[in-house]
This record gives structure tokens, C-alpha cells and sequence, in this order.
């Protein structure tokens, strides 16, 4: 299943470059290859400055060796040897009406001494970051991430929608990050799912992703903006900061496990501001953001 897992994200990160390349039209993903002395390694795609994508990155990697003590706590093991694999891409657009999305899409294994596995399972999701608010985006987004979730189980999009509400909640800030989407975790073999259905489930929800955000791109990509509109952006960005720094589990344990910090931190935005106590006008649009933030919605009813 690692081999396999990690075939489909090798194919799938060259299908999704190359789709937002063309997207863009100006700027081109500048691929670096590395490799972690513990074990494993990735290949890491950054497009930066183009006529659409201040920044993105589309990441995929592969990490094996003894579990980090980090995760000998959380699975309250002595000693074991791991595998773990994965796609992670976030992309920062620079026109404020494009909306920054992020999405990943891994596979974990862990072994006995004998080298047997013990267990293993399947995680990800995808999620909208919208600065201006357009609820037509926010329906399609959700709609696509239905009807994946809806090949597979019927329960699986409110199941993974509220999980994802749940998680990309900036705490400090009593805020939710984005418009939310998809997020599942140790997906593993049940009675009713074999490890092959979480894959099947997985790698729906991947295929389905260029489906879900280029559509909303190429509708807003083109729209004039201001000063202003930059301004509102990067002081949402700045949040966006803050919930991947203080909250994010997956940045965190790679910042627990000498993970390769560049990779890590090629999620955070180029440009942001933090402005003292900053409060939109009532009944603007950025207002309108932020009434949806305090109160995640079902998009789809």
C-alpha cells in the first residue's frame, strides 16, 4: 500500500502543476529535491510571483525510520519504526477575490520490532480560504467535495465537514480560518472499510481537488482591486500565520521532528500585516467575512 500511496501522489503533484501552471500563465513551480538524514526524503514544487500565485507550493514526501519521541508519546510505544507519506499543497493568490486553498492528502504506517505492521491509516482534506466572500465559491467548493465523499459513504461529508470546521478553528481568535471543507484522520481498516476502500476514498477526494478550486480561480482571477482590498488580504493572511504556527498538527510535528523547515514553512504567505485591534466597517463585505467565520454554515442546504 506505501508503494502504491505514494505512485499516486508522485502522478498526482505533476498533474496538478501542471494545471495551475497553466492557470497562471506567467510563472512556472521550481521543483527541489531532498532528503532527510533519518530517513526518506521529498520533492518539493514552489511557484512564486506569477500573474496569479503570489506563492504556492504542491509538496510531496516520503519519511521512514525510528518513530520520534513525539509519536512514541502519542502512541504510548517504547520503541518502533514508522513509514509515512504525503501530498500537501497551499496556494496564495495575489488577486484578494481568489480565495488561498489548502489541501493534503497522506498515508502512515507503524512496525514491531519484527518489521509486521501494526497499524496504519489514511488522512487529509482540503480547504477554502476566501477574503471576500462569494457564496456561488463557497457552493461549488462544497458541492465537489460532497459528491466525492458521496462515492464512497453518504455519511462521509457531514462526518468530514464538521471535523473540518472543527479543526480550523483559530482559538484565540474565536474564528474559523476559512469557509472549511474536508478533513479526515486515521481513516483505517474496518469491519465495513478495507484499507483498500480508504485508499479508493483518499485518492477520490485528490482527483477531484483541480475541480473543486480552478474553476472558482479562473471566475475571479481577472476582477480590479485596490489598495484596500490588498490591504484586507494581507491582514487575513496574518491569520492565516497564526492558526498554522500555533494550532496546525501537521506543522508542528514536523517542527517536533526535524522535519525540513523550508517545506514546513512554505505554507505561510509572502506578504501579511498585523494591524492593532483591526475592525472592518459595519455591513462591508470584510465585515461580511467575518460574520461567516464566527458561525461556520452548511453550504449545502
Amino acid at each position: 500500500m506505501k508503494n502504491k500511496f505514494y505512485k499516486y501522489i508522485e502522478n498526482l503533484q505533476d498533474t496538478i502543476t501542471s494545471a495551475l501552471e497553466k492557470v497562471d500563465g506567467k510563472a512556472t513551480f521550481k521543483e527541489d529535491i531532498w532528503k532527510r538524514k533519518e530517513g526518506g526524503g521529498g520533492r518539493t514544487r514552489v511557484i512564486e510571483n506569477g500573474a496569479v500565485f503570489e506563492k504556492g507550493g504542491v509538496n510531496i514526501s516520503a519519511v521512514h525510520g525510528e518513530l520520534p519521541e513525539v509519536l512514541r508519546n502519542q502512541f504510548k510505544v517504547k520503541e518502533g519504526n514508522f513509514f509515512a507519506c504525503g501530498l500537501s499543497l497551499v496556494l496564495h493568490p495575489k488577486n484578494p477575490f481568489v480565495p488561498t486553498v489548502h489541501a493534503n492528502w497522506r498515508y502512515f504506517e507503524m512496525y514491531n520490532s519484527s518489521g509486521d505492521i501494526v497499524t496504519q491509516w489514511f488522512g487529509g482534506g482540503q480547504d477554502l480560504t476566501p477574503y471576500y466572500l462569494f457564496d456561488e465559491d463557497a457552493i461549488h467548493f462544497h458541492t465537489v467535495c460532497k459528491s466525492a465523499c458521496d462515492k464512497h459513504n453518504l455519511e462521509f461529508y457531514p462526518k468530514f465537514k464538521k471535523t473540518c470546521d472543527e479543526y480550523f478553528w483559530n482559538t484565540h481568535r474565536d474564528e474559523a480560518r476559512g469557509i472549511g471543507g474536508l478533513f479526515f484522520d486515521y481513516q483505517k481498516e474496518t469491519a465495513d472499510f478495507t484499507i483498500e476502500d480508504r485508499f479508493n476514498f483518499v485518492t477520490e477526494v485528490g482527483n477531484r481537488f483541480l475541480e473543486s478550486y480552478v474553476p472558482i480561480v479562473e471566475k475571479r482571477k481577472e476582477i480590479i482591486f485596490t489598495k484596500e482590498h490588498k490591504d484586507w488580504q494581507e491582514v487575513r493572511r496574518g491569520r492565516y500565520v497564526e492558526f498554522n504556527l500555533v494550532h496546525d498538527r501537521g506543522t508542528l510535528f514536523g517542527l517536533k521532528t526535524n522535519g525540513r523547515i523550508e517545506s514546513i514553512l512554505m505554507s505561510l504567505p509572502p506578504i501579511v500585516q498585523w494591524k492593532y485591534n483591526h475592525i472592518p466597517e459595519e455591513n462591508s463585505e470584510e465585515a461580511k467575512l467575518l460574520s461567516v467565520l464566527a458561525n461556520p454554515k452548511d453550504w449545502l442546504l
